[in-house]
Formats: C-alpha cells, structure tokens, sequence
C-alpha cells in the first residue's frame, strides 16, 4: 500500500506551518493507517492552531502549488471550523481543522508525537495519539449512525498493532468525556477476537 503522495502533500504542508510556528497534527485515515493497517486515502486531515494574523504569510506561502483560498480561512479561524487546500499537481486535497479552544481539544495537540514517515530521520510528521485517532474514529463512527465498515475497521487496524502500547486509563476516559464509552468497549473486544 502506497502512501507517498499523502505524505508527501503533508510534509509540504507541515513544512510550511513550522516554518510559520503554526501548531498542527495529522489526524484522520493517514494517521489510523500509519498508526494501524494501512489503506488508500481520498484526503489528508490536519488539525492547526491558526492565528489570524498569520492568514497572509500562509496564504503566500501555500500559494504557488496549492489552491488556497484567504477568505476560506478567516471564516474557518472565527467559527472554529475547517477549510481545504488542493495540491495543484496531483489535485490532492487536504483538510485543515482549526483547533478549538475546549480542553479534549487542547490536550490531543499537547500529546501529539512526531512520527517518521521514511528511513530519512528528518522526514517527519506530528500525529495524534494512536488513542486519539481511535477515539475520533470512534465519534465519526458513532455520527455516521454506526454505519461506516471504513471507520470501525481503521480502529480495529490501530487497536491491533498498537495494543502494547495504547493508554488504556486515557482511552476510557476520553471515551466517556466524547460519549463513546460503549463503542469503545465492543471494539476492545472485538480486536482481541479478530
């Protein structure tokens, strides 16, 4: 399974919020499939804390290989909400979450780990938490009406290969804090039986 272009759209992305002193994470199914079993993804979701002041510098420096729209994200800075870039060469698009100010929030962009994408040290991503990517995956899950086999089997993916290492005291908790305390005991269960 071939990650390259995503990861390769992400560092350009990553590269350019830490040469800004944006704060970011990679979320979503790249970091479920480099935390897990991996599989093909349509869109790369980051999370940023993306001041308004920084708007300009960021536009300007995303501009010549990506769509980037500057009105698209002064709107998603005020509401909280997210905007999307798209590579210009491979029409690859990515999704940019603004970080929020509530304390689930905050503390997922404190425990982030970089995370190495190649056998070059210096080639490397922030990513949340294989708890937090488990928990996220478990409320779009649950906001699906429990319908998408996508979401359920990237949980199970990363349950399976990080099990030595998860947070279970963290997991739960953070689990009853989103209101997934019931999903997340069934896949438990289920990932110790597959």
């Amino acid at each position: 399974m071939n990650l390259g272009e995503p990861i390769e759209v992400t560092q350009r992305i990553a590269q350019i919020f830490e040469g800004l002193s944006i704060s970011y994470l990679v979320g979503g199914s790249l970091a479920s499939s480099l935390h897990g079993i991996p599989r093909a993804t349509q869109d790369v979701d980051i999370v940023a804390d993306i001041k308004p002041n920084q708007v300009v510098s960021l536009v300007s420096a995303l501009k010549t290989e990506f769509y980037i729209d500057a009105d698209m994200i002064r709107e998603a800075i005020r509401n909280r909400s997210s905007f999307n870039v798209i590579h210009l060469a491979t029409v690859f698009k990515v999704d940019i979450f603004v970080l929020k100010p509530d304390q689930a929030s905050q503390q997922e962009m404190i425990r982030r780990e970089q995370y190495q994408v190649s056998d070059n040290p210096q080639d490397q991503l922030y990513l949340a938490t294989a708890e937090d990517v488990i928990i996220h995956k478990l409320y779009w899950y649950q906001m699906s009406g429990s319908s998408s086999e996508r979401q359920w089997n990237d949980v199970l993916g990363v349950i399976q290969v990080q099990s030595d290492q998860l947070d279970y005291a963290y997991l739960k908790q953070t689990a009853q804090q989103r209101g997934v305390s019931g999903l997340l005991e069934k896949i438990l269960k289920d990932a110790t039986t597959n």
